[in-house]
């Protein structure tokens, strides 16, 4: 019998260990795959192969002149790019003669870009009582307000019917909430489809509704149409999110398809008043170098054609559209101005910068791309590095494995497309504090939008505690 050495043994437990890891990063890899695309993370964490030729709206020149005014880090917003991606939207959908875009609330909560958005009629999709106090402070109630929520608070459904905005039911059971919550069902109400299984475009998927908490099943819809019906509802709407950030012309016209053929039957079977169809949000921006931005005018066509062959022929022309935008207005019209801050070279190479995960979520939670400029350095010439917050967090990794210019401390680095789930998704771990907005104004002029939070901000809520003593 042979005798297993002390060294043998550890190079058997260390291939054991091996073998077990990898096999639970491919189980990782399967579980995540669908999140994955709809996040728009990296295949790889080695990013050697993505362009770096990402152009920032902003120049060198005037950054340096709004850094000297505002320390980073901060999140920059242009004016004129939101402008003009709001012109193109309600010019793509021209057609319709009801088309309406709620932005999402959620994806950028700041009055300063709202009020930018509503110069082009644009209403306000909210989720939350604190979305709808801040929608009605900037002039937005009635059919200005769409309200889709999730596991909704009784309080919430009567504050969205005070304002009279359309409330959008998630759930069958959330009739009777909003009956007890208001007294009586308000005459406009709207309902959220998800259709389960896997949705697809051509053969590629998209999402996984079937995996979503969202919306009610086709049977349910039916039924709470009927109910809502009975109970004195006299305009109905359908709305649907089947995917997430999709970088496809494709999208919303095969969801309009899926949601045009889901209204015909459901008026022949209920009877119902159909006013509106809400294609809700999911058209999404290109966060790599090498991805085709989505073509607006082409999207809006898509869904016309559909509508067109759907919905004419049934006797519902009159419907109107409705979209819920949020990525897609403004996301691209953002960045997150940040300085390099530190330089660490271990087993890898990390570029230390002042922002963190509290200024943008997204890569450590998904293990989004978002690209990334050195606007002190040119593109040559080039090293690997990680590029890194300060958090007590392994995952505060804005870029991993990124091949950047060789950087320095000092240094300013811009990242790109931060305008949606940017600011709002930034949280308070390490008693770090939120950072300024800043607006680039039409005319050049940089404005404060929101102000950095200062300590007594974090601290105002804490009660019995003089922090300064």
């Amino acid at each position: 019998m042979q005798v297993l050495t002390n060294k043998g043994f550890r190079i058997i437990f260390f291939t054991y260990c091996c073998l077990t890891e990898q096999r639970a990063k491919v189980a990782d890899i399967k579980r995540n795959l669908s999140a994955a695309y709809s996040a728009g993370v990296h295949a790889s964490e080695q990013e050697r192969n993505v362009p770096m030729n990402k152009k920032p709206f902003v120049t060198y020149d005037k950054l340096q002149e709004i850094v000297k005014e505002f320390p980073t880090p901060f999140h920059l917003y242009d004016e004129k790019g939101i402008r003009e991606n709001a012109k193109a939207l309600k010019e793509a959908f021209a057609w319709n003669k009801g088309y309406k875009e709620y932005f999402a609330v959620k994806a950028t909560p700041n009055p300063f870009l709202i009020q930018i958005l509503r110069e082009y009629g644009c209403g306000c999709d909210c989720s939350s009582m604190t979305e709808l106090m801040l929608s009605k402070a900037i002039g937005a109630t009635g059919d200005d307000i769409m309200f889709s929520s999730n596991d909704t608070p009784e309080q919430e459904f009567a504050y969205a019917a005070s304002l009279n905005g359309i409330i959008n039911l998630d759930d069958i059971t959330h009739i009777e909430k909003v009956e007890k919550a208001v007294g009586k069902l308000p005459k406009k109400m709207s309902c959220r489809y998800n259709p389960g299984g896997i949705f697809k475009i051509s053969n590629d998927i998209m999402d996984n509704p079937g995996d979503s908490k969202y919306g009610m099943t086709t049977e349910q819809i039916f039924e709470a149409f009927r109910i809502m019906k009975a109970k004195g509802v006299e305009e109905f709407g359908i709305h649907a999110l089947l995917a997430s950030n999709t970088v496809s012309n494709d999208y919303y016209p095969e969801l309009a398809r899926q949601l045009f053929e889901l209204a015909v039957e459901d008026v022949e079977k209920t009877g119902v008043h159909l006013g509106f169809i809400n294609l809700s949000g999911g058209v999404g921006v290109n966060y790599k170098p090498e991805q085709e931005p989505n073509d607006i005018a082409i999207i809006g066509e898509g869904v016309h054609r559909v509508f067109d062959a759907i919905l004419k022929p049934a006797g519902l022309g009159h419907v109107k559209i409705y979209t819920e935008l949020g990525r897609f207005m403004l996301a691209s019209h953002g960045l997150l101005v940040t300085r390099v801050t530190h330089k660490k070279k271990t087993y890898r190479t990390y570029v230390g910068v002042d922002a963190s995960a509290v200024n943008l979520l997204r890569p450590a939670m998904y293990g989004a791309y978002h690209h990334i400029t050195n606007m002190d350095r040119s593109d040559e010439p080039t090293e690997v590095v990680d590029v890194v917050g300060s958090l007590c967090e392994n995952n505060d990794k804005f870029a991993k494995q990124r091949e950047l210019p060789v950087t320095e401390i000092g240094d300013l680095l811009v990242i790109h497309d931060t305008g949606a789930h940017g600011f709002s998704m930034g949280y308070q771990y390490n008693a770090k504090l939120r950072s300024a907005e800043v607006l680039l104004q039409e005319d050049g002029q940089a404005r404060l939008i929101r102000r950095a939070e200062k300590p007594e901000d974090y601290l105002a809520t804490l009660y019995g505690f003089d922090i300064e003593k």
